[in-house]
């Protein structure tokens, strides 16, 4: 008995420690020249401000179909896809004497510029285009500015880490690389941090305020991104020339896009996926040879597996729908259900984030999958209408389903990706960073062109549109399984190899 009693506060003591340690570790490792690039991730995250309008303003005024709007969900996600030109350009090409902080004002103001092409649209401002071209534009022009600022916090995310001590003697190549993780860490807080600070005003305003308003509003958010880099002045001190064949070939890559998308080709999607996944790793090969073979094909194992992990389809924009029109969901419901995922998103990262970095790659993804599969099971019984049963038998419905589903699933993908990015961290080549995160990140995101294509193949095979569900049970069961069946046939089979 006595025993027991003297154990008892040395594991409280033990846990409080623990609990503590996760909870001051994100404080205790930020540092003032990380500001720029964090207030690029919180702006990335804020610009949710404008989401739920958008997504009610496409229902009511685009008669895009859910496939019409994967479809040019595939062309949208593209550019992330070129980021190597963004990142050479970074790199090498200084604008007004600056490679860092010229290029957020610039990214800044072409999300700008989106805002005020939507507000455009949704205001009837504009009469010689379309409402649907406008949005098009919009649309493009947002991608871009975020690639571009996207690169260059990238790139910092490896620079502020100091390699030398204050007396200019080299720094532990294991504290070097606990430094690298935790600026991903707080990369990755700064994003949930923004999506937690704009989720429920975003369904208010998009309930009470016209959609044209909450366009202008939109524009806050490229000033933000702009004001670390106001602040703290900070610029990359490594100069090398233009790698031609990064920055040519990517300008020659993107050409070779924007003539298919405009071509009506067939297939003219998937022929861009296949041809840009060859471009992609043709120019990672160029970068990564300085490295060693053997961390050469760890991260090679952890790409693929990661590849598989997000090259995942979702219902689509049809389940949305779906849920405004047959279940009652309106903006400020989306709103409430924004504010509960981000902040349940945001405490997750921040105690778990520190963890997460200390466990293989192949495991994290595994756990996440599995999670991820259940955690869909609710869907697929909104699908089949269950909530008709629950709440004849248990006086719940499906706001209650959501809402408990959301708040569990929330923080899956904010945590999946701090694995990844701090191996690319660790690995990132002097001289060519930029360039090197930018390759890595277009090899990530090809992946989600990967399952926005089946994200359209799943809405050809099931149509489904505005007061049409019949298709919706077969649909979300058909995604979930490919979501589930897809990562982990990558984990089996390359999972043990990152060992």
């Amino acid at each position: 008995m006595h025993a027991v009693e003297t154990e008892k506060p040395g594991f409280v003591r033990f846990a409080r420690e623990k609990l503590e340690a996760a909870v001051l570790a994100p404080v205790r490792a930020m540092r003032r020249e990380y500001l720029p690039l964090l207030m690029v991730y919180f702006a990335y995250g804020a610009l949710g401000l404008t989401a739920i309008a958008e997504s009610f303003w496409i229902k009511r005024d685009l008669s895009w179909s859910p496939a019409d709007l994967a479809s040019l969900g595939v062309w949208l996600t593209l550019p992330w896809t070129i980021k190597m030109v963004f990142g050479e350009l970074v790199d090498t090409v200084p604008v007004a004497g600056s490679q860092r902080r010229a290029y957020v004002y610039i990214g800044a103001a072409l999300v700008a510029l989106s805002m005020l092409l939507l507000a455009a649209a949704a205001g009837k401002w504009i009469t010689v285009l379309r409402v649907d071209q406008l949005y098009v534009i919009a649309s493009l022009l947002s991608v871009a500015g975020v690639v571009l600022q996207d690169v260059v916090a990238d790139a910092m995310s490896t620079e502020v880490v100091p390699r030398h001590n204050p007396d200019g003697t080299p720094r532990a190549q294991a504290d070097i690389d606990h430094d690298l993780g935790m600026v991903q860490v707080l990369g990755r807080l700064a994003l949930s941090f923004g999506i937690f600070s704009v989720a429920g005003v975003s369904g208010w305003l998009a309930q009470y305020v016209s959609y044209e308003t909450v366009f202008l509003l939109g524009l806050a958010v490229p000033l933000v991104s702009i004001s670390g880099a106001v602040l703290v002045r900070l610029e990359s001190h490594e100069q090398r020339a233009t790698d031609w064949r990064i920055l040519g070939g990517g300008i020659a890559f993107g050409a070779a896009v924007m003539m298919l998308a405009l071509s009506g080709l067939p297939f003219n999607q998937e022929i861009v996926f296949v041809f840009s996944v060859a471009v992609v790793i043709w120019m990672l090969t160029r970068v990564v040879h300085e490295i060693d073979v053997e961390t050469r094909w760890r991260i090679i194992y952890a790409a693929a597996i990661i590849f598989a992990f997000r090259a995942t389809p979702s219902v689509g924009e049809g389940y949305r729908w779906f849920t405004i029109d047959v279940l009652g969901f309106n903006e400020s419901f989306y709103g409430t259900l924004q504010q509960m995922g981000a902040t349940i998103a945001l405490l997750a990262a921040w105690l778990f984030s520190d963890v997460i970095t200390r466990r293989p790659v192949a495991q994290v993804l595994l756990w996440f999958t599995i999670l991820g599969a259940i955690l869909s099971l609710p869907t697929i019984g909104l699908a089949l209408r269950v909530d008709l049963w629950t709440e004849r038998v248990f006086g719940f419905g499906a706001h209650t389903i959501v809402l408990v589903d959301s708040a569990a699933a929330s923080p899956l993908d904010q945590l999946s990706m701090i694995p990844l990015l701090t191996l690319v961290a660790i690995y990132a080549p002097s001289g060519h960073r930029a360039t090197w995160f930018a390759l890595m990140a277009s090899l990530m995101n090809l992946a989600l062109v990967a399952g926005t294509l089946l994200t359209k193949y799943l809405n050809l095979i099931f149509p489904v549109d505005r007061g049409d569900y019949a298709n919706l049970p077969a649909i979300t069961i058909a995604a979930v399984a490919i979501g589930l069946v897809v990562p982990l046939s990558a984990i089996v089979a390359f999972g043990r190899r990152l060992r």
